[in-house]
């Protein structure tokens, strides 16, 4: 019997070791997230563009945004309010005198620089009189009052410019006076 044992152990047609068949697990097909995350991108750069474009008029008056919003604002053909810096105007010169040829008139004389680095509007200017006792006369005078006809808009970063004001003498024997930009 042991023989009939051994050939029958034989003649199986089964190895000990079968191969059955591999099972390889499937994974599932990743997602391509970049075009989501270019999606994103876009749209957040657009969202800072359009903050951009909405808050221009308050950022141009900051130094450090303007050349940024000059650029933007040039590639799109959008519009910036002029630069608005009154410290920057340099009083040169002034004076405020008697008219010989008229009596009980004034006139007041100034000349300033644009110290800014942009062009930017003229200024409105304060002009206060006073005599021995304070203060006697005050007032602020628009572009449209003092600047030449010929002048544009804007003056030019250094550009000089000068002021002729012929006024009514407020009070008798005005001593002092002060210029200031507005």
């Amino acid at each position: 019997m042991s023989e009939s044992t051994s050939t029958t152990l034989q003649d199986d047609p089964t190895p000990a070791t079968s191969a059955a068949p591999r099972v390889v697990p499937v994974r599932p097909a990743r997602p391509r997230r970049w075009p989501l995350i270019a999606a994103v991108a876009g749209l957040a750069l657009l969202l800072a563009l359009q903050l951009l474009l909405a808050q221009r008029h308050a950022l141009a008056a900051d130094a450090r945004w303007r050349p940024v919003l000059e650029a933007l604002c040039g590639a799109l053909g959008c519009s910036l309010p002029p630069w608005r810096e009154p410290e920057a105007f340099a009083l040169l010169a002034r004076s405020v005198r008697t008219d010989p040829a008229a009596p009980g008139t004034l006139v007041a004389e100034a000349r300033f620089r644009n110290d800014a680095r942009w062009p930017q509007p003229w200024p409105t200017v304060w002009l206060e009189l006073s005599n021995v006792d304070g203060p006697v006369a005050a007032r602020a005078f628009r572009p449209d009052e003092y600047r030449p006809r010929d002048a544009g808009p804007l003056i030019a970063p250094g550009q000089t410019a000068a002021l002729r004001l012929r006024l009514v003498e407020p009070a008798p024997q005005i001593v002092g006076y002060v210029f200031d930009f507005r």
